[in-house]
């Protein structure tokens, strides 16, 4: 059996534009896309903290270094600059994958700068 399971995410990405005319897409700093392990073209889920939309695109890169989160196309309804995303990508796995499989986690700050990386997150307490 396949599960489909977090590949990996940056957690509270900062928007930076909102590109309505330019092909839809998500570009990404592509030093941000290799930290997490987002390739090129991959599929993408975004989902809006600011106000709640959650939908699919696909990154693309931005200049290495930059901190560019820019949302693209038809998508550029869903995000403006300024609002926090959580990018995320998934895997399909199987039972013996999942044995050793941990999830790249990226924790960014408002200006797109790395606060922390991680491999697992924390067990949520009632």
């Amino acid at each position: 059996m396949q599960l489909t399971i977090l590949k990996c995410k940056l957690h509270r990405a900062c928007v930076t534009h909102s590109e309505l005319d330019y092909e839809g897409s998500c570009a990404i700093d592509s030093d941000l896309l290799e930290l997490a392990g987002i390739r090129e073209y991959e599929q993408i889920q975004i989902y809006n903290i600011a106000n709640g939309e959650r939908f699919t695109t696909y990154a693309i890169k931005a200049e290495a270094g930059s901190r560019v989160i820019s949302v693209n196309g038809a998508a550029a309804h869903k995000a403006s600059p300024g609002d926090r995303v959580i990018i995320c990508t998934y895997a399909g796995l199987d039972e013996q994958e999942l044995q050793h499989f941990k999830p790249t986690l990226v924790y960014l700050n408002e200006k797109n700068q790395v606060t922390s990386t991680g491999d697992t997150i924390p067990t949520q307490a009632a």
